[in-house]
């Protein structure tokens, strides 16, 4: 496979802050990579080293072959990031056509960038007058005006309703067919193990694990147990294969090895056992652990 980015032992400091201690991560063509961490985790630096925003203290970063230093470079990567704003005298059709030129595409690539992201009724539109979902709409939009190499990412679905979400998804996987790399950053944990080919987790600007949604999950053990029952923790601690048990008002959760030792001895010594339900370990219940309990995995 071909790398459309190669990030290679990338360092950067803010500071006394080191936000990146040694990353190195690739993303191939039509690959879809997710990048999950906690927050302060260097997401958002690498992301902003990845696009050419930052020039990292030392390491290197290769996008379809050249430095994101480089013009000719950044016209063949399509960005989405949060919170940006709009012009607010501009129409949709005037800035998906200025993405365009930009990026060195004619007018025919605006218009079926707006078409993908379902904004041509909305053309003649002023930005200041779009709803939020609409606005993030554009966004996408001017992210692909540039048929990229590389997407990347950053909470791409904010403020999208299901319906639209679903559109994106379907119009980035025709994209990806066409070897077009992606790399996402969300904290909808659940859309990356869905979608993404390959996961990397970032914690304290290093990665700390990358995998397969499934790989990663087959890290933890292998079943997780919560029930409403009477039994004291140390009794279902004592139970073979129990890795941990923890309980709160009235529940308790257990990870396991195996569920079934476990459940035969709730219901064995506590036939009153209620609200039993066994799982396998999630990808959030993975990030956790491995970032030590830092549940907020947003970018």
């Amino acid at each position: 496979m071909t790398h459309v980015l190669a990030v290679h032992d990338v360092r950067h400091a803010y500071g006394d802050n080191l936000a990146l201690a040694g990353v190195t991560l690739s993303v191939d063509a039509g690959e879809f990579v997710a990048l999950l961490g906690p927050n302060g985790a260097g997401k958002t630096t690498l992301v902003r080293s990845i696009i050419g925003l930052i020039q990292p203290a030392t390491g290197s970063i290769e996008v379809a072959g050249g430095s994101p230093s480089q013009a000719a470079v950044r016209r063949r990567l399509g960005v989405v990031q949060q919170d940006v704003g709009f012009p607010s005298t501009l129409t949709v059709r005037e800035i998906v056509e200025g993405a365009a030129a930009r990026a060195g595409a004619d007018r025919g690539r605006a218009e079926e960038a707006m078409a993908e992201m379902g904004l041509r009724d909305l053309a003649e539109r002023r930005a200041s007058n779009l709803s939020g979902g609409q606005q993030q709409r554009l966004q996408l939009a001017m992210g692909l005006v540039a048929d990229p190499l590389l997407l990347v990412l950053d909470e791409p679905t904010a403020g999208l309703d299901a319906a639209s979400r679903k559109a994106f998804w379907a119009t980035l996987d025709e994209r990806r067919q066409r070897g077009t790399g992606v790399l996402l950053t969300t904290h909808i944990v659940e859309e990356a193990a869905a979608l993404a080919d390959r996961i990397v987790v970032l914690h304290r600007g290093q990665v700390v694990a990358e995998g397969t949604p499934a790989e990663l999950k087959r890290t933890l053990p292998g079943r997780r147990v919560t029930a409403r029952t009477s039994l004291p923790a140390e009794v279902l601690r004592a139970v073979d294969g129990v890795v941990s048990v923890t309980t709160h008002d009235g529940e308790v959760d257990i990870t396991a090895t195996e569920a079934e030792p476990v459940v035969r001895t709730m219901l064995d010594l506590d036939p009153a056992t209620s609200d039993l339900v066994v799982a396998t370990a999630s990808l959030d219940d993975v990030l956790i652990a491995l970032t030590d309990g830092e549940k907020e995995l947003v970018a």
